[in-house]
């Protein structure tokens, strides 16, 4: 067997032991949360449970229309968000990349500025108060919907490597800024634009600061608001249990911190696939060029 072939065995050899590897902690997290709470309790966590038990499923999903309508609201969030946040970022990033454009490194410096200054909470709140931002789906989007200065470097950045050749044969073809935009420069960003989508919609589908602070009407919480809440119910209840001296009731509070994590991280596993072929490509590039 040749040398290459060799070293090239042992490298694949080697990342499909890294990947099984990687793999154990999710393995894990999802053995605990179909195990029995007892069972926790006595021996720990453990890849093979004694004793199986869907009762933190239950749980979660007793009421299964309200889990279900919280479900729908974050899809809705994340995917709505995630698109006009791609759209601001992308246009914003092109603006700075544009080297027609007056004042485009002073506007580079205030954007930056952003990244290490910030108003503070009180300010944010009154501010979507004042837009009428609160109780209504535009208050989990609107907020969060300003582009991470962050994600607007990585665009610009990449764009700066698009040659300019292409906007110049484009503006003598009589095209505008729109037109280039969207027709030359975005087809060819597709690495960084995928790349900022997984930022953003990682941000949109966590969200559930905007829930806390911004809503009331219980039929608009998101996904992990309505957890966070079930998760404080049940240490509320458990430690209501231990102080009534109810030693022999058992909450299961470990088993729901578990199985709150599988129903969290579902839909981000499936999506991560189809962007992963950019998405190393997109950082990488959108950070050290420019």
């Amino acid at each position: 067997m040749k040398k290459g072939s060799i070293s090239r065995a042992m490298m694949y050899t080697g990342i499909t032991l890294y990947s099984a590897l990687c793999l154990v902690p999710m393995l894990l997290v999802l053995m605990i949360s179909i195990t029995d709470e007892d069972t926790i309790l006595k021996n720990g966590y453990s890849l093979f449970p004694e004793k199986f038990s869907l009762y933190a499923y239950k749980v979660i999903f007793t009421g299964g229309t309200q889990v279900l309508q919280s479900y729908l609201i974050s899809i809705f969030v994340t995917v709505v968000g995630t698109l006009l946040a791609i759209v601001v970022t992308a246009m914003a990033g092109y603006t700075l990349a544009n080297k027609s454009v007056k004042y485009r490194n002073a506007m580079a410096l205030y954007f930056f500025i952003t990244m290490i200054f910030s108003a503070g909470i009180v300010p944010w709140y009154l501010i979507n108060r004042s837009l009428g931002l609160t109780d209504n789906i535009l208050a989990l989007i609107i907020p969060s919907l300003l582009f991470s200065p962050f994600n607007l470097f990585l665009v610009r950045n990449f764009m700066n490597g698009v040659p300019d050749s292409l906007r110049e044969s484009a503006t003598i073809d009589g095209a505008n800024d729109i037109t280039i935009a969207f027709r030359i420069f975005l087809p060819l960003c597709k690495p960084v634009l995928a790349t900022i989508a997984l930022f953003y919609g990682l941000d949109y589908w966590n969200n559930w600061w905007n829930a806390i602070m911004l809503i009331d009407n219980k039929d608009l919480y998101p996904l992990q608001f309505m957890l966070l809440q079930l998760k404080s119910e049940i240490s509320m209840i458990n430690e209501m249990t231990m102080m009534a001296g109810a030693s022999d009731v058992t909450t299961p509070t470990e088993s729901v911190k578990m199985a709150t994590a599988i129903v969290t991280i579902g839909p981000i596993i499936f999506l991560y696939p189809y962007l992963q072929k950019y998405f190393v490509k997109g950082l990488v590039i959108g950070s050290v060029k420019g």
